[in-house]
C-alpha cells in the first residue's frame, strides 16, 4: 500500500473516530502512530518520530500568546463587561425597530475586541440578551439565532484565537492578521445588522411575537452609555493599537490585555481571591486542551507530509487545471463540510498545513488567505450537527422550551450571510488587506 493510500485511509479514519465520539486529539494520535508505522514498517521509528513532533509542536515562544488571550477573555467575562456592552448598545439603538437585535450584534462586536473566543460571547449574551429580547416580545428562535450568529464575531474581530493559531501554522505575523481582521469583522457585523433591519421591516412575523412600544431596557443616558463603553474601548485600543503602532508584539499585547482586564475586574469588585484562582484554573484547562489538540494535529501533519499526499494533491490540481479560484472554492467547501463535525481549531490544524504547499505556485497573500480560512471555519460554529456555539447557547439557556433545532434554525440566516461575506472577500481580496498592505 502506498503512502498516499495510507494518508487517504487515515483521513477517513480520523473523521469516523471523531464522529463516533472519540476525542479529537486522541483520534489524531492513534491514527498517526498506526499510519507512520504502516509507512515505515517499524513501530520504534514511528514512536520516535511522533515523540519528536510532540516535543517540537508547542515549544516556540509565540505559543505564549494563547494562555494570555484566554486569560484576558475570562477576566473580561468575570468583570461583566459583556453586560455593559449590551446595555450601552441598547441605549443607543434600542428604540428602533429590531433595535434589541441590532444592539446584540453591536455589543458582540465590541465584546469580541477584548475576548477573541466565540464561546465566551455565546455564553455571556445568552444570559444577558436572550431573556430581555423574549421579555420584550421577540420570538425565542430569533433571539437565540441573533446571539449564535453574532457570537462568531469573536473569532474574526481581533484579538482572535483562530487568527493566532493560523499565524502560528503559516508563520505569518499575528499582529498583521489581527489588523487584517478588523475590516472583514466590521463588514460581517454590518451585514448582520442590515439583515436584522430587513427582517424587522419586511418580515416582522419572523422576529416578533408581540412588539413592545419601547424596546429600551435601561434608563441610562447616551452619555452614561458611552461612559459604560469606555473601559472596553480603552482595553481594546491598548491591545490592538499597541500592535498597530509597533509598541509591542502580539504576545506582549496579550499580557497587556490580561493585566488591563485584571485591573478592571478588581476595580469593579468582581474578582475575589477565590475568583482569581478559578480564573487561573480555567485558563489552564482551556489552554491545555488547545495545546493538546495542536500537539496531536502536529503529529498528524508529520504523517501527511511523510505519506507524500501534499505532492500528490498538487499534481492532481495541476492535472485537473482547476486554477486558483477552483482550488480556493474546493478548499472553502471542504472547510464548511468539516465544520459540521469538527471544532474550528481542529479544522484549521488539519487543512491549513495540507493546502499551504498547494498555494505556493500562485503567490497567494497568506494574510488574506487566513481571513478566508477563519470565516469559513466560523460558519461551522453555526451548522449542525456539531455547531459549537449552538451547543454552548443550549447549555447556558435555562428555558427548556427552546430546543437545539430552534437555535440551529434561528442561526441559519446568519450562517448564510457569512457565506456571502466569504465569497465577497474571496473575489475582492482588498477587503481583507486594506489595512496591512
Amino acid at each position: 500500500m502506498s503512502g498516499v493510500e495510507i494518508a487517504a485511509i487515515s483521513i477517513v479514519s480520523v473523521l469516523v473516530l471523531i464522529y463516533s465520539g472519540l476525542h479529537v486529539p486522541v483520534a489524531f494520535c492513534l491514527v498517526s502512530v498506526l499510519g507512520v508505522w504502516a509507512i515505515k514498517g517499524s513501530y520504534v521509528q514511528a514512536a520516535t518520530l511522533l515523540a519528536l513532533a510532540a516535543s517540537d509542536a508547542v515549544s516556540a515562544y509565540d505559543f505564549g500568546v494563547i494562555p494570555l488571550f484566554v486569560l484576558m477573555g475570562l477576566l473580561v467575562s468575570v468583570a461583566d463587561l459583556g453586560r455593559d456592552a449590551f446595555v450601552a448598545a441598547n441605549v443607543l439603538l434600542g428604540r428602533v425597530r429590531g433595535g434589541l437585535g441590532i444592539a446584540t450584534v453591536a455589543a458582540n462586536a465590541v465584546f469580541a475586541a477584548v475576548t477573541g473566543v466565540s464561546i465566551a460571547s455565546a455564553a455571556v449574551f445568552t444570559k444577558v440578551a436572550v431573556p430581555e429580547m423574549i421579555r420584550l416580545g421577540y420570538k425565542p428562535r430569533f433571539a437565540v439565532g441573533v446571539v449564535a450568529g453574532s457570537s462568531v464575531l469573536g473569532m474574526l474581530i481581533p484579538p482572535s484565537l483562530l487568527l493566532i493559531i493560523y499565524g502560528l501554522l503559516s508563520q505569518q505575523s499575528i499582529g498583521d492578521l489581527f489588523i487584517a481582521g478588523i475590516v472583514p469583522g466590521l463588514l460581517l457585523a454590518f451585514v448582520f445588522i442590515l439583515m436584522i433591519v430587513a427582517i424587522a421591516y419586511l418580515m416582522p412575523r419572523l422576529m416578533y411575537e408581540h412588539r413592545a412600544e419601547d424596546e429600551q431596557v435601561s434608563e441610562l443616558s447616551v452619555r452614561g452609555a458611552l461612559l459604560l463603553l469606555l473601559p472596553l474601548l480603552l482595553l481594546a485600543g491598548a491591545v490592538i493599537g499597541g500592535i498597530y503602532a509597533g509598541w509591542f508584539t502580539a504576545t506582549e499585547s496579550g499580557a497587556i490585555g490580561a493585566l488591563g482586564a485584571f485591573i478592571l475586574a478588581l476595580a469593579r469588585r468582581k474578582l475575589s481571591w477565590a475568583g482569581v484562582w478559578r480564573v487561573l484554573v480555567e485558563t489552564g484547562q482551556v489552554t491545555v486542551s488547545i495545546l493538546f489538540v495542536i500537539i496531536a494535529a502536529n503529529i498528524y501533519t508529520r504523517l501527511i507530509a511523510l505519506s507524500g499526499l501534499p505532492n500528490a494533491l498538487n499534481d492532481a490540481v495541476v492535472t485537473a487545471h482547476l486554477g486558483f479560484v477552483g482550488l480556493l472554492l474546493i478548499y472553502s467547501l471542504l472547510v464548511l463540510l468539516m465544520g459540521t463535525i469538527l471544532d474550528g481549531i481542529s479544522i484549521m490544524l488539519i487543512v491549513v498545513p495540507m493546502f499551504l504547499p498547494l498555494l505556493a505556485p500562485y503567490n497567494v497573500d497568506l494574510i488574506w488567505f487566513g481571513i478566508v480560512t477563519v470565516i469559513a471555519v466560523e460558519v461551522g460554529l453555526l451548522t449542525p450537527p456539531f455547531g459549537l456555539s449552538v451547543f454552548v447557547i443550549k447549555s447556558t439557556l435555562a428555558d427548556p422550551r427552546i430546543t437545539l433545532g430552534d437555535i440551529f434554525r434561528g442561526a441559519a440566516p446568519f450562517a448564510a450571510a457569512m457565506v456571502l461575506v466569504l465569497l465577497l472577500i474571496i473575489f475582492v481580496p482588498r477587503i481583507a488587506t486594506v489595512l496591512v498592505r
